[in-house]
């Protein structure tokens, strides 16, 4: 498997720490659950990608622990929009250049505003997606604010 995904690329040509890991991928579940089960990590430590459309910017990206869910009033409040939707998932790779279960919140097409679970600034480190299934990113949550340009807000429910 190559591991040179953009968002790996990325992190070696800012120099930050990390690490990656593979695990088994199924095509039929591609779920936080299921990762985190494959790569034996608690859920909460595995957090998720979101895409979303909002009503001021025409996309968003909310990171989240893969246990939680998104309140989208939240997310809507902190980001200055009046409301906030997921992105269709057929418009995924169209936008951000990844698909489901392989959605990075580093190195998409574009850089979109970024919100990170402030429960993540309490973690050593946490698990994201490499930008491909199969590969996981473990690196500290600051890292990835600083990549993302990132903000840490409550964001669930």
């Amino acid at each position: 498997m190559s591991q040179k995904t953009n968002a790996v690329r990325l992190l070696d040509t800012a120099k930050i720490d990390y690490k990656l890991r593979e695990y088994e991928v199924d095509e039929q579940d591609v779920s936080a659950e299921h990762v985190a089960l494959s790569m034996g990590i608690d859920i909460d430590h595995l957090y998720k990608t979101l895409v979303l459309k909002g009503t001021k910017d025409p996309y968003l990206v909310a990171v989240i622990p893969g246990s939680s869910h998104l309140d989208f009033k939240k997310l809507a409040k902190v980001s200055g929009n009046k409301s906030c939707e997921m992105l269709p998932m057929k418009d995924l790779q169209q936008v951000t250049g990844y698909i489901r279960g392989g959605c990075s919140p580093i190195g998409m097409k574009k850089e979109f505003p970024t919100f990170i679970e402030e429960a993540a600034q309490l973690e050593e480190t946490i698990s994201i997606s490499a930008g491909k299934r199969g590969l996981q990113i473990i690196l500290q949550p600051t890292d990835l604010a600083t990549m993302t340009q990132a903000s840490f807000v409550d964001l669930i429910g």
